[in-house]
């Protein structure tokens, strides 16, 4: 029976090969060399890149220094797309390059939000309650 790539998870080529895009964007971005004007002097941060199975298209997972890039420059940097796909292919030997699709990281907003649930009096409570118990 064939295993089927959704239950199994990433390989680790497709590990490998978006960590390394994911290094090769975050240089680029550490550069600052943009042509569109609006992310002139941006901070971009890139969380997380998953790659397809067939290494074609990627996502990159982007925030802004700890919160999330304004909609002008994350639209500025969607239309840059192709610039920083000819950049990635400079640094990261593969036989195609991969198509980058950005998304904005919601990680973060979400860690912020189970711990302030977490912190809230009924919680904190209930948490202390199951440490008594044997």
């Amino acid at each position: 029976m064939p295993k089927t790539q959704a239950a199994d998870g990433p390989t680790q080529r497709q590990l490998r090969v978006a960590e390394e895009v994911r290094h090769a964007l975050a240089t680029i971005f550490a550069r600052g060399e943009f042509r569109d004007p609006d992310l002139l002097g941006a901070t971009i941060t890139v969380t997380e890149v998953r790659a397809s199975p067939d290494l074609k298209h990627m996502t990159a997972f982007v925030s802004g220094l700890g919160k999330d890039l304004p909609a002008k420059q994350f639209t500025a940097l969607k239309k840059s797309g192709p610039w920083l796909r000819g950049q990635i292919s400079k640094s990261v030997r593969l036989r195609h390059t991969p198509e980058i699709h950005f998304q904005t990281d919601t990680a973060l907003d979400y860690a912020f939000t189970i711990a302030k649930a977490l912190n809230q009096p009924v919680v904190a409570r209930d948490l202390g309650k199951e440490e008594e118990k044997p």
